[in-house]
């Protein structure tokens, strides 16, 4: 964690709904005035297109039934934690970008399914968000969550997340059921092993739970619309939340627990707008603060010189 350097990360398994949340984020920093460096977790996963799909041919034909996307054998956790504790530490650090269709790699005269080249962060930025499958990771001697100021959880019950999964890969990838299927089926070890507990070092979880039948998601017609839904957002620490201001602005809203709030599901957007423009306003104050004494020692150091002169 960095006063001077702050990171925000949204993590959550692939059909969770992390870019819809991350969108939310964009419209505060950009209400806000704020300059973030962005960074998206396909960008560092360890394959291109073609080069996972051979790795996982490989790993079929060795008798692997777990290879996947989730893991960190198809992902670099060591780069990604270099780039956040160089971050926090300096501001500075290296990224790419994970070209998903054609109208992304246009621009790049690439191939869909490609990376670019490895490039600097913007020079002057107030913060660094992440969105993606591995922001609260941890393997082994890698511990990214730790480097991490806010950590958000996006993290749909399992039916949902396989239903927006199968819809997504349907429609925009062209997949079969059966394909999906063999992918979530794939993944469930490592999904269990590295996306799941990573919901427990987050700092706010926002979990969908559909009011509707979800019970076979493999035969769902329709994702399960936010109206159709309620919204649940646990609070790892919830000293200095304002429940009660919460209640009010989140019409029909309710607490289960201490830590607990429940709200419709159309009101996902506010309820993060609500949540997080103080939180992140905080630490932008506490970035400038440190910023502020740093300058303070600076100018002692400059000045200490010339009076023992």
């Amino acid at each position: 964690m960095s006063a001077t350097h702050p990171i925000i990360a949204v993590t959550g398994s692939s059909g969770a709904g992390t870019t819809s949340v991350s969108r939310t984020f964009e419209q505060i920093f950009r209400r806000e005035a704020l300059t973030a460096a962005f960074i998206e977790g396909d960008s560092f996963h360890r394959y291109d297109r073609a080069g996972m799909k051979q790795q996982m041919a490989d790993a079929i034909a060795r008798g692997d039934q777990y290879f996947s996307h989730f893991g960190p054998d198809a992902n670099l956790f060591a780069e990604l934690d270099g780039l956040f504790k160089g971050y926090g530490d300096c501001g500075q650090g290296r990224r790419r970008k994970y070209l998903h269709d054609d109208h992304e790699a246009a621009p790049y005269g690439q191939k869909p399914g490609t990376f670019t080249e490895w490039e600097d962060l913007p020079g002057s930025t107030d913060l660094l968000f992440y969105e993606g499958l591995h922001g609260a990771a941890a393997h082994e001697e890698i511990q990214i969550w730790k480097h991490v100021d806010l950590l958000i959880g996006v993290v749909p019950v399992i039916n949902l997340e396989w239903i927006q999964k199968l819809h997504r890969d349907r429609s925009t990838r062209g997949y079969s059921t059966e394909a999906v299927a063999d992918t979530i089926l794939r993944r469930m070890h490592d999904y269990v092993h590295y996306i799941c507990p990573q919901f427990s070092r987050t700092h706010i979880n926002f979990q969908r739970v559909p009011m509707v039948d979800t019970s076979d998601p493999f035969i769902a017609r329709f994702i399960p619309t936010p109206e159709e839904s309620f919204l649940v957002i646990r609070f790892a620490n919830p000293q200095g939340i304002d429940f009660p201001y919460l209640l009010t602005m989140l019409h029909d809203s309710f607490m289960t627990r201490a830590n607990t709030i429940v709200c419709p599901g159309g009101k996902m957007d506010l309820a993060m707008q609500l949540i997080f423009t103080p939180m992140i306003m905080r630490l932008i104050e506490r970035r400038k603060e440190s910023l502020a004494r740093r300058s303070q020692r600076s100018s002692h150091v400059l000045l200490e010189p010339a009076l023992t002169r």
